[in-house]
């Protein structure tokens, strides 16, 4: 699947973080942030565009509403960040820590996750498109009653993963592994599984298979 990738200008000046909290609007926009620390913050409906942030922290920051749009974010912490009834679009997150982010209610559009750990992530009641997790962490990750439209999981862990209420039509978890996975038979119906997979689904419900 071919996804868009984030817009980004040739040469962008560098800034801190920190500023984000000196402007009237809370927004950085055309620029390059390398190791700024930005924990335990708040900041109400921010907006970030045509941005890289390479080794940043942003680890329990409260970032509700936030508006993130041409954005690469590279070796960054967002470990229990959250980011819910957010719009994320053209960006990536390559080798980042999203561990226990909140997710949920928000809107992805081209994004991708590269490489990344993502446990205990929430995306719940959220819309994903044209969104690719890639050699990713997904361990007991919840994607309760979220609209999928065009996302893959490139060998990814989704052990423990919650697809309850999720439609996995059209929707390859074939070259992903997990021991358990939290669905519904119906929600599994057009999802595309390997045979080992679909050996596994069969255990899961219940069934006593025999060569």
């Amino acid at each position: 699947m071919k996804i868009d990738l984030p817009k980004i200008s040739a040469e962008l000046p560098t800034r801190n973080f920190q500023d984000i909290l000196y402007e009237e609007d809370p927004e950085l926009e055309m620029c390059q942030v390398n190791d700024s620390v930005f924990e335990n913050e708040v900041v109400g409906r921010a907006r970030l565009v045509n941005m890289v942030v390479k080794n940043c922290r942003f680890n329990h920051t409260n970032f509700k509403n936030i508006d993130i749009t041409d954005v690469v974010f590279e070796n960054c912490d967002f470990s229990n960040a959250d980011l819910s009834k957010s719009s994320i679009h053209r960006v990536a997150f390559k080798n980042s820590k999203c561990l226990g982010v909140d997710f949920s209610e928000s809107r992805f559009g081209n994004v991708q996750f590269e490489n990344s750990v993502l446990n205990l992530a929430t995306f719940g009641n959220s819309k994903l498109e044209k969104v690719k997790f890639q050699d990713t962490m997904l361990k007991s990750s919840d994607f309760f009653d979220c609209k999928l439209k065009n996302v893959e999981f490139q060998v990814c862990n989704l052990d423990g993963a919650n697809f309850d209420q999720t439609s996995l039509k059209g929707i390859d978890i074939s070259t992903s592994t997990f021991d358990s996975l939290i669905v519904t038979i119906e929600d599994l119906k057009g999802c595309k599984v390997s045979s080992i997979q679909a050996i596994q689904f069969a255990a899961l419900m219940g069934l006593v298979i025999k060569d």
